[in-house]
């Protein structure tokens, strides 16, 4: 899907040649095509990305079989560990375990985040944890293309003018947020259209 440009509305004018949802992006949740679609580019080692989670998770809930929820990657420069995470939940990704990845950088930020020397280590017993096949998971972190895969999210995310995270788009818009409340009025409003 890609995003179009809206005179109106708090939304700002993204490329339209770049898409919000990528057709390698992950979907959290996904209720059809027809359904209206929140995109957050994030950052697992974002205090407010962290914040933010479980609001996500609660929207998910909330609007599950009317919703599509997708994550796409956009690790900060000025997080040493950020793309690591990244890269981790990506070589989950690859076995099925993105949701389980994912949930488990967010659930243990306070413990590996801000921390300036590599916790791919951490994020490897992660992995074991969640059962994963070692040899692949080892060989997928190593990939170029794993990296690659989280840069173009990155990439995307820039040429969309993501500069912090949290930052969520809905069908193609992005939503300037003051407050939980303006998330859920926006996708109230965008399933409401679709009445």
């Amino acid at each position: 899907m890609a995003a179009g440009r809206s005179s109106e509305g708090p939304g700002q004018e993204v490329d339209p040649s770049v898409p919000v949802v990528a057709a390698d992006s992950h979907y959290l949740s996904d209720a059809g095509p027809d359904a209206p679609v929140l995109v957050e580019f994030l950052d697992f080692e974002c205090e407010a990305c962290a914040a933010a989670y479980p609001v996500v998770e609660q929207i998910r809930e909330e609007y599950e079989g009317r919703l599509s929820v997708v994550a796409r990657y956009f690790p900060l420069p000025g997080h040493a560990n950020a793309e690591n995470a990244a890269v981790a939940v990506e070589a989950a990704a690859g076995q099925g375990a993105f949701e389980g990845m994912y949930q488990r950088m967010y659930a243990t930020q306070a413990q590996w985040g801000e921390q300036q020397e590599s916790q791919a280590d951490l994020f490897r017993t992660f992995a074991v944890d969640l059962g994963l096949d070692m040899a692949a998971y080892d060989a997928a972190v190593a990939d170029p293309a794993t990296l690659a895969r989280v840069g173009r999210d990155l990439t995307d995310g820039q040429t969309l003018g993501v500069q912090s995270t949290p930052t969520f788009f809905l069908d193609g818009q992005r939503i300037e947020l003051t407050s939980v409340e303006d998330l859920t009025a926006a996708i109230e409003a965008a399933l409401a259209e679709r009445e």
